[in-house]
């Protein structure tokens, strides 16, 4: 077979784009370096393993979970599909049985007569045919070393860790105010002021809360700058104070005068939608998550579009080197997707694999790229990792403070969502009528 198109990584992304272009024709080399070179968590060399959890998350299209999810079974995803054959009971959530799934993908992607799988490590990728990179967050150290030549700049790199991402809608303002420090750059921060008692109370809830037992490759030295919350708490009782939770250059106009501690959220979408929480990196488990920091006065209810973590995690600066069809802009011959240009998830790995998989069908019949509009779950993640958001550029999952809002907004957030599910559908629905390859 003469290829016409080289994928490397056989994750989900992989797997996706790999079988999007050969059902359009395509003549595809996929490559996987395992079992002959084995990651740090993987454990087989079936490809699309998953490494973590069991489960796709929700199939609710009221979630923008689920609303991705509605996306790519109406594109005609393989993992998708694969997943619904192979489904486990999980109440609204796609389960699946881990080694069933796998093991079909393989299979099917073995079967494929325009897919042939080489079973050895890239080290330094020739690009004569156009090639997907789809190596995930955890690429051998040779072929990020490999990739950096490529890109010519030190762009590839560990991400320690990360905050939580709230939903703005979720936050009692009639307690947390709008503030910059001694006011300058205008109200540009979410402020949940505390008092000493309140302060006191979370904290000793902090330190004692449950974390997540870091696998061995993930036992790495943390950035000061990236000092998980808890492990900053366990240094004293004063250090939040005195850290990310100062209240220096703040008034609470319900009191007139500095709390005794603040939290601030800063904006993380273009839109408003979403907040992070300003210094909270964090490895407490989700539960815990939930139940420690809506102890902050004002996040009672708060609603979690990511949870923190930390993690050992290789990604580009997606923003500043991909186009919208997942090439590199000065490479027009080399795509990046999946985990490595910053989502995360297993849909929305997918989700890019897709992408780049029609992307490269396209172009290898010399015709564009047209993306999906950013009102669609699909849509709205490409455009995320292409144009980035007002912070610096972080791995991000589906949440619906990435979609664009509609106006007037709706008071009822169900209501809402429903909107906005139904205007992605509608979206994507044209969107697929204009685009040649379906």
């Amino acid at each position: 077979m003469k290829p016409e198109l080289v994928v490397i990584g056989g994750g989900l992304a992989g797997s996706e784009a790999a079988w999007q272009a050969a059902t359009r024709g395509v003549r595809v080399l996929l490559y996987e370096m395992r079992p002959g070179r084995m990651t740090e968590a993987h454990r087989t060399g079936d490809l699309a393993e998953l490494v973590c959890s069991n489960s796709l998350k929700s199939t609710d299209v009221s979630n923008a979970h689920g609303l991705l999810k509605k996306e790519l079974r109406m594109l005609g995803s393989l993992i998708i599909q694969v997943a619904d054959k192979t489904r486990v009971p999980a109440g609204s959530a796609l389960a699946v049985d881990r080694s069933e799934f796998s093991k079909r993908v393989t299979e099917v992607i073995s079967s494929h007569p325009r897919i042939k799988i080489i079973r050895e490590e890239v080290i330094e990728p020739s690009f004569e045919i156009p090639v997907i990179v789809a190596t995930g967050p955890l690429t051998s150290e040779r072929l990020t070393a490999g990739l950096r030549k490529i890109i010519k700049h030190d762009l590839i790199y560990f991400y320690d860790a990360i905050s939580p991402i709230i939903g703005g809608s979720s936050i009692n303002e009639e307690i947390a105010f709008r503030a910059s420090r001694y006011n300058k750059g205008g109200a540009d921060y979410i402020n949940c002021p505390m008092s000493k008692e309140e302060y006191e109370h979370f904290y000793h809830r902090l330190i004692s809360a449950d974390k997540t037992l870091m696998k061995e490759f993930e036992d790495i030295p943390c950035f000061e700058g990236c000092m998980p919350v808890e492990a900053m708490a366990e240094r004293g009782i004063d250090t939040l104070v005195y850290g990310p939770l100062k209240p220096v250059g703040l008034k609470d106009p319900r009191q007139g005068e500095p709390p005794y501690a603040v939290v601030q959220l800063r904006q993380e979408d273009r839109f408003g939608q979403a907040y992070n929480m300003v210094g909270f990196q964090t490895r407490l488990k989700w539960p815990e998550q939930r139940r420690v920091f809506r102890m902050i006065p004002g996040l009672e209810q708060a609603e979690f579009l990511r949870y923190g973590s930390l993690h050992r995690n290789t990604f580009i600066n997606s923003p500043l080197l991909l186009d919208t069809s997942l090439r590199l802009k000065k490479e027009s011959n080399i795509y990046l997707t999946g985990q490595i240009v910053g989502v995360e998830g297993y849909a929305e790995s997918v989700s890019m694999g897709l992408l780049a998989g029609l992307s490269a069908a396209t172009h290898l019949r010399g015709e564009e790229f047209m993306p999906p509009p950013d009102t669609t779950g699909i849509g709205t993640l490409l455009n995320y990792v292409t144009t980035g958001g007002l912070t610096e550029f972080q791995p991000m999952n589906i949440n619906w403070g990435l979609f664009p809002p509609l106006l007037p907004k709706k008071r009822d957030k169900d209501v809402y969502r429903e909107k906005l599910g139904e205007r992605a559908i509608k979206d994507l629905e044209r969107w697929k009528k204009q685009l040649k390859v379906f």
